[in-house]
């Protein structure tokens, strides 16, 4: 295969760190994870599979001792105890150390433990809860990741069956550090790439026949309402769906209906004069049929017979299809101006290879292909198991459209991060079927500017969008207000962009992370950590009669919190029932918090860093932020190239001081002159004449003002649980 194909791994473990033995062997990849492999032949897998990528850990401290009974292995975390025999729930065991109790903390082999859970492949239809796969982590402190079945990967770039009848399992015994646990996980599967700065905007997606005419009209609308978006998605009316008969359904698609999109180039350029960048549906599973504009070249690179219009069928299994996949159908789009692809899965979960899931294989290649043209890869689709979070934004289905979906997402979205899945995309408002709600409808869109991505979305019906317009004036005023403040957030979220790439911490993280030896972070299960500043509450039911105000239950972990939009001032350590009007929800951030925003949300601003900025301080105690920037599109990043401006906020007994230090690295990646405003929320009122600003040590003029209304104090009604 081409060489853009060949991913370059590390898979091979330091000897040291491996115990072999009668058709065994164990890798102490470190002082808590464990590679526990049986084989009656002894062929262990040396090379990296479609769910690990590298296994070259430094050397682990462990010691290893043989006894009457057995192999025994301590690590300051571990203790195993095997009798050296086929794996057994008597005779494989491990002991975790640390705040489990000990009845709870002993896994034994076959034991699924309690997990805390992963994420699923899809909601498609989902109304409500769904099961959900594991994660790596689990109250008992340890988790198994099972890896026995995946394709291994040829330094060819393609892949092949693993040998049956083995076993390869990673035993993660990491307690309740589960932030350690997760970046274990990376460490072994490859971190999170960083996503472009346009992908973290608003997204518009609607199923629906739109024209080149009616699409444009629809943005220059969305322009006049100051209704910001950065990325247009295309469903898949971009392509031929009314086809004669004999070549089966529209479902599958690669060239572009005329009578809707006559000049596609033309079209794209609009949007990305816009500042939009654009991505198209696909649905793969019929391949390419005589029809379609690129069908001959197609069927020659395949050798398919073009007179008789043989289909040139999918064969997800086949190198040779792949490599004209890409070069035949999706290159020549991407040269018109197509940014990146959505993988909408019709392709269902088997292929000639035994074990090859379609949909992994798609995201796989998808993604390396993507890296060709020096920009920063992108794809949108479906979850295809462990390892994926290596592949960009996950589309998470066609839900219902019910107040039980939007109850269940924030869980769902959270929770995923426990398998490293940090960038699920919702269908917005819902998808399908259902009932028109117009509060819910702002609810929902109010949680998509604290998920990972917000992207609006609806089914192909008339009645069915999600234009603010379309609703009563007070949901069309807090979905507005909504859109406009995820592009406010631009700076802070692509700051926490670079951290889950850099630190393995994902934006949306649940409670426990931070708080694992509290109760109450297990019971608020729709609460959730949002970066490293925000903690969030999506409300997620109806208001209550009588006082026009929706419920949520908070907990409110130790420490002073203020409301972001309400302007309460909070002590911690607390469970509050919080109501809420139509044009909020609970978004708290802690005493010490800095949170960096800007006002230049529009979508032809929304992909550069900005020229101001708007800082909000959080007074109460101190605290420090280092604002990430840089090209905000290819992958220099991981080269280091980059902008980094540090802030920080020190409560002193004379004193208060704000400091942000001088930017640095690459420079000519951020404006030469930069504009600030700077809030400090909940500080009592001083004399102007005590408040010096300083630039190099001199002083200099600010315009300085007190909002007494915003301080901190404030008026919301709330609880006790």
């Amino acid at each position: 295969m081409k060489e853009i194909y060949r991913v370059q791994t590390a898979p091979k473990a330091l000897e040291d760190n491996q115990i072999r033995g009668a058709h065994y062997r164990i890798t102490v990849l470190t002082e808590r994870l464990l590679r526990l492999e049986y084989d009656r032949d002894e062929v262990f897998e040396d090379r990296s599979t479609q769910v690990v990528f590298d296994r070259d850990f430094p050397k682990a401290a462990y010691e290893a001792k043989r006894t009457k009974e057995g192999l025994e292995i301590r690590t300051e975390f571990l203790h195993l105890v095997y009798n050296e025999k086929e794996f057994s729930s008597n005779g494989l065991s491990i002991q975790v150390g640390g705040r489990n109790s000990n009845y709870r903390s002993i896994w034994r082999y076959g034991d699924q433990g309690e997990n805390l859970k992963g994420t699923a492949r899809t909601l498609d239809g989902a109304e409500g809860e769904i099961p959900l796969d594991d994660g790596v982590m689990s109250q008992m402190g340890f988790a198994l990741l099972d890896d026995s079945k995946s394709q291994v990967l040829l330094e060819n770039g393609w892949i092949e069956p693993r040998k049956k009848e083995i076993r390869d399992l990673y035993f993660f015994g990491y307690g309740h550090d589960y932030k350690g646990a997760l970046q274990a996980f990376y460490r072994l599967c490859r971190k999170p790439p960083m996503l472009p700065r346009y992908a973290l905007g608003n997204w518009w997606s609607r199923y629906y026949p739109y024209t080149e005419e009616s699409y444009l009209e629809l943005m220059d609308r969305f322009e006049r309402e100051n209704l910001p978006f950065t990325v247009a998605v295309i469903d898949m009316d971009w392509h031929l769906v009314d086809i004669e008969e004999k070549y089966g359904s529209g479902w599958t698609g690669y060239t572009w209906n005329r009578a809707f999109f006559p000049k596609p180039i033309r079209f794209l350029e609009r949007l990305h004069e816009k500042g939009m960048r654009t991505t198209l549906n696909l649905h793969p599973a019929d391949g390419v049929r005589a029809f379609e504009e690129m069908y001959e070249p197609m069927a020659k690179a395949m050798g398919v017979d073009i007179e008789k219009q043989e289909p040139v069928l999918c064969d997800l299994a086949n190198p040779d299809f792949l490599e004209a996949y890409f070069t035949c159908l999706h290159h020549p789009r991407e040269e018109e101006g197509v940014d990146f692809w959505w993988i909408d899965w019709q392709q269902g979960n088997t292929t000639k290879i035994e074990g090859l899931d379609p949909l992994w294989i798609l995201n796989h290649f998808h993604f390396l292909d993507h890296q060709r043209t020096g920009k920063r890869p992108l794809l949108f689709s479906r979850y295809a198991g462990p390892g994926s979070h290596r592949y960009s934004v996950g589309f998470s289905g066609d839900t219902i459209t019910t107040w039980e979906s939007l109850q269940f997402q924030p869980y769902f979205t959270a929770v995923a991060s426990n398998i490293g899945y940090g960038w699920w995309s919702h269908d917005i408002g819902g998808h399908m079927l259902g009932y028109k709600d117009d509060e819910m409808t702002a609810r929902w869109t109010q949680f998509g500017v604290y998920s990972p991505i917000l992207r609006l979305h609806s089914s192909n019906s008339e009645f069915n969008g999600k234009e603010p317009w379309r609703f009563k004036p007070e949901t069309e005023k807090a979905m507005g207000e909504a859109l406009r403040e995820r592009h406010r957030l631009l700076p802070y979220l692509y700051t926490m962009n670079y951290r889950a790439y850099k630190e393995g911490l994902p934006l949306v993280q649940p409670m426990y992370y931070e708080y694992p030896e509290n109760g109450e972070a297990y019971y608020v299960k729709n609460q959730y950590l949002f970066g490293s500043v925000l903690m969030v509450a999506p409300v997620t039911s109806p208001r209550e009669k009588g006082i026009n105000r929706a419920k949520t239950v908070v907990w409110l972990p130790e420490g002073l919190w203020y409301d972001l939009y309400t302007g309460m001032m909070y002590s911690g350590d607390r469970m509050l029932v919080m109501y809420r009007s139509i044009e909020s929800i609970p978004v708290l951030a802690k005493a010490g918090g800095i949170l960096p925003l800007t006002e230049e949300i529009r979508g032809t601003e929304a992909g550069r860093n900005p020229k101001s900025l708007h800082i909000k301080v959080f007074t109460g105690a101190s605290g420090d932020f280092v604002l990430y920037e840089d090209d905000n599109e290819t992958c220099a990043y991981e080269k280091g190239s980059c902008v980094k401006t540090s802030m920080s906020y020190r409560e002193e007994k004379e004193e208060v001081v704000f400091e942000i230090r001088r930017p640095k690295g690459a420079l000519e990646l951020i404006p030469q002159r930069r504009t600030y405003r700077v809030d400090f929320v909940g500080m009592k009122d001083i004399a102007k004449e005590q408040i010096r600003v300083c630039i190099d040590g001199k002083e200099v003029q600010a315009v300085v003002s007190y909002n007494r209304k915003a301080s901190g104090c404030g008026g919301v009604s709330e609880r006790y649980l």
